[in-house]
């Protein structure tokens, strides 16, 4: 009976996570003191530790350990190239994606006056003053393809034209592989007024 308490703390405590209902933490809950306790501690104290330890980096705002991130650290990253995202997941996906080998700028979200989240939160102070010490040749604005995004990668753009720095953007529309009767109009709208000229 004693452990109970502890039984619903842990169950709901796993709920903080993503996509985790009362049902998924419950069956991890039991799988991690039933099967596996030994995982359930190393999780425990990497988790403790990450908790503790994983900041922000002072150049990039993306997730670190260190005052630099590895890739704001790596000389041999492209300093002529910016990416900016929105989130550190964002990071992590065009880095298992591509070949990109510059730099990038974290947001860590996307404008939206309604929801308090203005250029002071986006940072883009510290964006403005990388731009005015040690400006990139090209921006690359991988912002989401949202009203809000693309509300973000307006201003911007606006940033960046004060500067005189090349603006790219990222091309969204229809998936490779996909077929154009199963792709939602949204994003055959967007793939139609985006589209390129072919030489």
């Amino acid at each position: 009976m004693s452990a109970e308490p502890l039984l619903s703390q842990l169950i709901e405590s796993l709920r903080c996570l993503p996509g985790v209902g009362p049902k998924t933490a419950q069956r991890m809950a039991l799988h991690l003191l039933e099967r596996n306790r030994e995982g359930g501690l190393q999780l425990a104290s990497v988790l403790t530790d990450a908790m503790q330890n994983i900041g922000r980096c002072e150049a990039c705002r993306d997730l670190t350990e260190l005052g630099l991130c590895t890739i704001c650290s790596n000389p041999r990253r492209d300093q002529s190239l910016l990416c900016v995202v929105e989130s550190p997941v964002d990071v992590l996906a065009i880095e298992q994606a591509t070949a990109f080998t510059g730099r990038y700028f974290v947001l860590l979200g996307r404008l939206s006056p309604l929801d308090g989240i203005g250029p002071a939160e986006l940072g883009l102070d510290q964006l403005a003053e990388r731009f005015e010490n040690n400006a990139p040749d090209e921006l690359i604005i991988a912002t989401n393809p949202t009203v809000e995004g693309e509300a973000t990668s307006y201003y911007l753009q606006k940033m960046a034209k004060r500067n005189s720095i090349r603006v790219t953007c990222i091309a969204h529309g229809v998936p490779l592989g996909g077929e154009l009767e199963y792709t939602d109009q949204s994003t055959l709208a967007h793939a139609f007024g985006s589209r390129l000229l072919i030489d």
